[in-house]
């Protein structure tokens, strides 16, 4: 499985989502339960379209075949499973991907590419390119995290999984990429659960850790951050970026968050610079669509953001102009993973 493999996964996943040549189901999804003694057989049958047969692990001495072929033999056809001569079906390593219990898993990122409200927006793609504007205000008549908390709870829960996993991932790569030898402070702005700041406090011992995001989200902070091993080298402040940033540090990481509006993210840049000071070093971890491996699975999520936010992945020349319109000074630009590029920054003396 190469990493372009991967990337085309979670982009067929958007794509599937985008409702082309589709209509929605009907109803949400069912989880069918398999409990000790009962038929796995008799599970399968009665699941339907995007339906979950959960077992639970054990030894069931049972053959289990699946009827529904039509759809198992096109995905095939795209090495999303492999058939055998007899018709049984099996998994391959593009299929294991949508496992949950898989090291590099996309799951949660696949089924939030193709939530309901996915079928709703996609058809209005080409109004959204026209305008540049988010489709979400319109078709639900409030802002699109708004929309979520408040009407859509399903839809936030499998979007907060979807970026754990994302965050517990690329998390490890930012740790290992990231030198901050002789640094004694760092803070994750907009830093979700707190899982990239886990983890450079895990690389150097003697590190203090800030952790900064909205109230609700903060709340929920890695158990290692709330009261786990790494507590007492980290302050947890509930807040909003955009607004203000009142975190002094040594070095600053802002990942996956300047996707939002040309405002949003021209404040949050202002609001770091001025809290870090002179000589602060800011560290800037994006997508990008231009000249990556991942540029399949990033112009996909360049169109979701542009109809749910408004907002838009960035090439590298766009994220340049945008870090030296902040004031902040370039010293090198790296790649982190497939996925991501990191911009080591400074704030000018």
């Amino acid at each position: 499985m190469t990493k372009r493999h991967i990337a085309w996964l979670a982009c067929a996943a958007a794509l599937v989502g985008s409702g082309l040549g589709a209509t929605p189901p009907p109803k949400g999804p069912t989880t069918h339960l398999v409990r000790p003694g009962e038929s796995i057989q008799q599970a399968v049958d009665a699941a339907g379209s995007g339906d979950t047969v959960l077992v639970p692990a054990g030894t069931y001495r049972e053959s289990v075949r699946i009827t529904k072929s039509r759809q198992l033999r096109a995905l095939s056809c795209y090495g999303v499973f492999t058939e055998h001569e007899d018709g049984r079906f099996a998994h391959t390593e593009m299929s294991r991907l949508l496992r949950e219990d898989d090291p590099g898993s996309l799951r949660s990122i696949s089924l939030w590419c193709t939530e309901p409200w996915t079928w709703d927006a996609w058809p209005r793609l080409d109004e959204a390119v026209r305008t540049g504007r988010n489709v979400v205000q319109d078709l639900y008549g409030k802002e699109f995290f708004t929309y979520l908390h408040e009407d859509a709870p399903e839809s936030a829960d499998v979007f907060n999984r979807a970026m754990t996993t994302s965050s517990e991932q690329s998390a490890r790569d930012v740790a290992e990429l990231l030198d901050l030898a002789g640094c004694s402070s760092v803070a994750d702005i907009d830093g979700g659960q707190g899982h990239v700041v886990a983890s450079l406090l895990g690389k150097y011992p003697s590190m203090h850790g800030t952790l900064l995001d909205l109230p609700p989200v903060v709340a929920n902070a890695v158990p290692l951050l709330r009261e786990g091993a790494l507590a007492e080298r980290v302050t947890i402040v509930p807040g909003d970026c955009r607004v203000a940033i009142p975190v002094r540090a040594d070095v600053y990481i802002i990942k996956n968050i300047l996707e939002w509006d040309d405002d949003s993210t021209a404040r949050t840049l202002r609001n770091v610079v001025e809290a870090g000071g002179p000589k602060a070093r800011v560290v800037v971890i994006e997508n990008l669509v231009d000249d990556t491996p991942s540029m399949r699975f990033s112009t996909a999520m360049d169109l979701l953001l542009l109809l749910n936010v408004g907002g838009a992945e960035h090439t590298t020349r766009s994220m340049v102009d945008r870090l030296t319109a902040a004031g902040l000074v370039i010293d090198a630009v790296r790649p982190v993973n497939p996925y991501l590029h990191a911009f080591d920054c400074t704030v000018p003396a």
